[in-house]
């Protein structure tokens, strides 16, 4: 049908809102656009995506990781990458980085959490921001009991966060 653009549709769990941004979990449409169709992304998104993308930390292997994932598993949705958006005063939105979950919960209730921003959006809370709200979402499910996260010795930002 001409003159229809294409929106945002996004199974499984919600998009998150927080006081700045809009965090959006991944689907495996979601990911197959970010690893081969810039502008299929940002449609399925609803945001720009800027050419600095991907952030760092998330290079091909990570991204086809997570859509093989959501592919294999589609009921993990929301278990796996999310997307964070940043909401302008007009209500634009821009990709600023990204987050999620390594897999659904364990045996044990333990989920571990991964972030990452990209450089020019950092050092503004953003990550923080994120992962607080994808914690709360997280603790929601009954099965969770516990988030963890790793990080390298020198990323001394995403130590903090």
């Amino acid at each position: 049908m001409t003159g229809m653009t294409e929106q945002p549709v996004t199974p499984g769990p919600p998009r998150l809102r927080t006081a700045r941004l809009e965090i959006v979990p991944g689907t495996a449409a979601l990911g197959r656009a970010e690893m081969g169709d810039r502008a299929r992304f940002a449609a399925l998104l609803g945001a720009e995506v800027p050419d600095s993308w991907p952030p760092p930390e998330n290079d091909e292997t990570t991204m086809a990781f997570f859509t093989e994932y959501v592919e294999k598993h589609p009921e993990d949705v929301g278990w796996a990458a999310w997307y964070i958006l940043l909401v302008g005063e007009d209500n634009r939105k821009t990709a600023i980085g990204n987050c999620g979950f390594t897999a659904r919960p364990d045996d044990t209730g333990t989920v571990e959490t991964g972030y990452s921003v990209l450089p020019e959006h950092q050092r503004r809370g953003y990550a923080p921001e994120a992962v607080a709200a994808l914690v709360d979402w997280a603790f929601g499910h009954p099965s969770v009991t516990r988030v963890i996260a790793h990080t390298f010795p020198a990323l001394r930002q995403s130590i903090r966060v």
